[in-house]
């Protein structure tokens, strides 16, 4: 492999860089050499318009409202609504706020490196391919099989959630039977298109967000004593049984749960690549994440706290989901003894939001890493209308783990899931930040300018080398409670995924002998491209200055 002065890689024909990923196809119709088109086309600034991805094969589909709301409330599911109960059970209401605001703040930091890096290359593989350009293909290898991780670990919990939901209305289909008609109507769905998912989840996200808002009005209205029937319990459940729960331990267990709720605010740079205007709706998109943190996490933390004892009784031994949300619980203590069916309705509806993203990011992953070599090759392909049908199949496969539930029980196989996924959250984040370091350095070695980046990240370099250290710590220390007293099967569970990042990096180097790329060789020019609608963005952003301030929220959805 070379590189021209541009700091381009030339894939000459016979270059052993270059891999044509067989069964691909462009907009007419004709096969892709996904590696070759990714460095020859869009590799400067001059116009690609395409509606197919030259480079993945992928429809850019996704409109800026799209992207918009999965950055304000996509992949939140049942674990935000039930496992934040298994979370306050654990450290108490001081640990809950105390463990969605550090990782909020972390997530904001990363948030902050992936804007820069996604609004500058919003092209396949996200942050998996990036590590490859600015880091090591090694590196971007264990980056991306941590996170597809993620993803499959999700899945199955969602999938487990959705099946005891339907079990507890309905107890005489067996959860098996439930899992399989919901296996199979999200494979169906999700075979529909970009177009369609974007759509179902920018509106199932908007339940979520009114649906929230409205237990927070309630929360208010509860601990005020507004509630007919109800005391006013104000902040009593502070005092007794109190804010923390097991000290030190009780937050580092805390810390877990909260990095498994916040995965997904990254997913947007996953989607990026499917998206029409990527320069308008990745910049958009990382600025609605702070309200995400402020309002969905750092509010559900402190209504959930402040309405729902932390010892609650059902938050651990409750017979179903729904019996296990602090909401639940919370409404029932206010003499809503049917709220279960409430929640268990609102739970339902957060399941098909976040089994559908999940399904989305997961194979979108896969996609990404058989086109670059990280993945089999087969994985690689879509048809004609940029669906990636394999990697979508293979992913839905995958969520028949959350059949472990019938052998160990829907809560214990939620606790191995959660552990599981959590470890590899940071890992995955911490390398965000990593990649941002590196690529600034590649973009100040080779003259460049920070005003010439379209986003630039707040307060670098110290946000970056933050996300990276506060990441590094917290995948040590996320298993502090299975210290004392030791139990070797939730240590194992805790930290077994720690050691796989190295292992994967070290292993797939030594085999395929690759390189750690220098500042000055680093590719800095292929994946830019413009947006679809370029003409029409501008045409918007002019008109929109002349409207009220409630116009322009809606002229920019």
């Amino acid at each position: 492999m070379s590189y021209d002065d541009g700091g381009r890689k030339n894939h000459l024909k016979g270059d052993e860089d270059v891999s044509v990923t067989g069964g691909q196809y462009d907009g007419r119709g004709r096969g892709v050499d996904h590696e070759a088109a990714h460095y020859a086309s869009g590799s400067d600034e001059t116009g690609d318009f395409r509606d197919i991805d030259p480079n993945s094969g992928v429809k850019r589909g996704l409109k800026t409202r799209h992207l918009s709301m999965m950055a304000l409330a996509g992949i939140i599911g049942p674990g935000l609504l039930v496992g934040s109960g298994g979370a306050l059970s654990a450290g108490g209401p001081a640990s809950l706020i105390i463990g969605f605001g550090v990782i909020g703040i972390i997530a904001f930091s990363i948030m902050q490196s992936l804007g820069e890096l996604t609004t500058l290359y919003p092209s396949g593989g996200a942050f998996t391919d990036l590590g490859d350009r600015f880091v090591d293909k090694a590196f971007g290898v264990a980056v991306g099989w941590n996170y597809y991780i993620i993803w499959f670990c999700v899945l199955a919990n969602e999938y487990n959630v959705i099946s005891s939901v339907l079990v507890y209305w309905e107890p005489k289909v067996p959860l098996y039977g439930w899992f399989l008609i919901f296996w199979t109507l999200f494979l169906g769905f999700q075979l529909l298109g970009v177009e369609t998912f974007g759509e179902a989840e920018f509106w199932l996200a908007l339940i979520k967000l009114v649906g929230l808002v409205a237990y927070f009005l309630f929360s208010i209205v509860y601990a005020a004593g507004g509630v007919k029937g109800a005391p006013a319990i104000g902040f009593s459940y502070w005092n007794d049984p109190g804010a923390f729960v097991d000290g030190f331990k009780g937050v580092a267990s805390v810390f877990v749960f909260c990095s498994t709720f916040y995965a997904g605010v990254e997913s947007i740079a996953v989607a990026a690549t499917e998206t029409k205007n990527p320069g308008v709706a990745v910049p958009r998109a990382i600025r609605q994440v702070f309200v995400r943190i402020v309002v969905v996490y750092m509010g559900s933390a402190f209504f959930f706290g402040l309405t729902c004892p932390s010892n609650a009784e059902g938050l651990q031994g409750g017979s179903a989901r729904a019996l296990r949300s602090p909401m639940t619980i919370a409404l029932q203590n206010a003499g809503f003894e049917n709220g279960v069916h409430l929640i268990n309705a609102f739970i339902f509806i957060t399941c098909l939001s976040a089994v559908n993203s999940s399904i989305y990011i997961g194979s979108r992953t896969l996609l990404f890493m058989a086109q670059n070599s990280k993945a089999p090759k087969f994985l690689g392909w879509t048809d004609r209308r940029g669906v990636p049908i394999p990697a979508i199949v293979f992913t839905n496969l995958c969520g028949a783990l959350s059949m472990m539930n019938i052998s160990t029980g829907a809560s214990k196989a939620y606790g191995y899931i959660v552990n599981l996924s959590g470890v590899s959250t940071f890992l995955v984040w911490g390398s965000i930040s990593f990649i941002h370091i590196r690529f600034r350095a590649g973009w100040k070695a080779q003259g460049h300018s920070v005003d010439e980046l379209p986003f630039k990240s707040l307060w670098y370099p110290y946000n970056a080398y933050f996300g990276l250290g506060a990441n590094i710590f917290l995948a040590f220390v996320q298993g502090w409670s299975t210290f004392a007293p030791f139990v070797a099967g939730d240590f194992v569970d805790a930290y077994i995924l720690l050691p796989l990042f190295p292992i994967i990096y070290i292993v797939y180097k030594l085999i395929n002998k690759t390189k750690i790329w220098k500042a000055h060789e680093m590719d800095l020019q292929s994946g830019r491209r413009r947006d679809l609608e370029e003409v029409k963005e501008i045409a918007r952003a002019s008109n929109g200055e002349a409207l009220p301030w409630y116009g322009q929220i809606w002229h920019n959805l």
